[in-house]
């Protein structure tokens, strides 16, 4: 199955080629679901669906908060989020606001799209920081605009510490016209941006190297097949198929706890 993710930090940790624990891992962290209250643009709060109460092993999630807009599926996912939100946020988790904006309101889009799915912010923001380290890998920074500069290109896979994978796009998104390569801030290969590109940002056209496209591409993969993430199964076969292993699933998971528990303080 195509895999998004397979350069850069998911690259080098495919050399280890580890089983995937698949449903069971949840249990065996002993993971609790931690739901954060919902700011409202009136300060008011409100708590996630009882539903996503449950006190069953699954993999944490966050809610931002929303400013009122007229219509959110064409509104640009960096301004879905709340101001006020993003500031605290941003000083309290350490992820840079810009980068911030993009996995909050990735999530906030989906939300409306498909809000069984229930993503939490902070599972986006864990697989961009072990991905990318939210947009900021080999020097690398996100512009204002969103951008990565340079861009964020993964190692070619040629069969050497990484499994092979011949050229799909004859080096149109990760400029190799031999091998294929991770591109962007969340890692996508070119096959799989194929499929999933998204355009975050309102300009008309997919841009994996633009932390808004790539956030939203991201979280409608994540959510495809109907899954509920709040639901530790499904929570683990979305991180799957964005990468194996079991070392993989460890390292999102605990950046999703860290930043959820950092952000609730």
């Amino acid at each position: 199955m195509d895999r998004p993710s397979t350069g850069r930090g998911a690259g080098r940790r495919m050399r280890e080629r580890l089983p995937v624990l698949g449903a069971g891992l949840a249990g065996l962290l002993g993971v609790a679901l931690l739901v954060v209250a919902v700011v409202l643009p009136d300060g008011s709060g409100s708590q996630a669906p009882a539903a996503a109460r449950s006190t069953t092993s699954a993999a944490p999630q966050a809610v931002a908060s929303r400013t009122a807009e007229p219509d959110p599926a064409q509104v640009p996912v960096a301004q879905l989020p709340d101001g006020a939100w993003i500031d605290a946020t941003a000083a309290s988790t350490g992820v840079e606001a810009r980068v911030l904006r993009a996995y909050a309101g990735a999530a906030l889009r989906l939300e409306r799209e498909q809000p069984g799915c229930r993503l939490g912010w902070n599972t986006l923001a864990a697989i961009g920081a072990v991905e990318s380290e939210h947009g900021t890998i080999d020097g690398s920074v996100v512009t204002d605009d969103g951008v990565a500069d340079p861009p964020i290109v993964g190692v070619a896979l040629d069969g050497g510490d990484v499994r092979a994978l011949r050229d799909t796009d004859d080096g149109e998104v990760d400029g190799d016209d031999r091998w294929d390569r991770a591109v962007g801030p969340m890692q996508f290969l070119p096959s799989t941006w194929e499929r999933w590109g998204a355009d975050g940002d309102g300009d008309g056209r997919a841009d994996p190297q633009h932390v808004d496209d790539a956030a939203l591409a991201a979280a409608r993969y994540l959510c495809h097949g109907e899954r509920d993430l709040t639901h530790g199964p499904d929570w683990v076969a979305a991180i799957s198929s964005y990468n194996e292993g079991s070392e993989y699933h460890a390292r999102v998971l605990e950046q999703a706890r860290s930043l959820a528990s950092l952000a609730a303080r």
